[in-house]
């Protein structure tokens, strides 16, 4: 099993985002506060991994989770709110060796009902390596 720990992960919140041809096109990006309403929410967070060099051509698991922001795992029609996937991503020719290697995608989850209280969105790599935390709060 590799080790999830050199790698580094930018994430942001954000109504809506596509990853069309390696780059990330976001709506409404960059929030820490939602407003409940009567309606279920959306949200997504854009993903920009850096892979290092000699990452390149193996797989990596990727997981994400929604959680309290006491640690309790958040459910949606009685399962847990979460994604999980694995991602590979192969050195271009001409790039310098060393160069850390790109990784962009969205993780867009839809309907969701959540309380007011404090929330954050956990990104975990291959061997359970905390790759980011997220926080943010939905207030009445």
């Amino acid at each position: 099993m590799t080790s999830a720990t050199d790698i580094e992960a930018t994430v942001l919140l954000c109504d809506s985002a596509q990853s069309v041809g390696g780059k990330l096109f976001i709506l409404g990006g960059g929030w820490s506060l939602l407003k409940k309403t009567d309606q279920p929410m959306s949200m997504a967070q854009a993903v920009k991994l850096a892979i290092p060099w000699s990452r390149s051509n193996e797989r990596h698991r990727i997981e994400v989770q929604l959680e309290t922001d006491q640690g309790m795992a958040v459910s949606h029609e009685g399962q847990d709110v979460r994604a999980e996937g694995e991602i590979e991503v192969g050195r271009p020719p001409g790039l310098k060796p060393g160069t850390p290697l790109d990784a962009a995608f969205v993780l867009a989850f839809q309907g969701l009902a959540l309380e007011p209280g404090g929330y954050v969105w956990v990104l975990r790599g291959g061997d359970d390596a905390l790759l980011a935390r997220v926080a943010f709060q939905v207030v009445s």
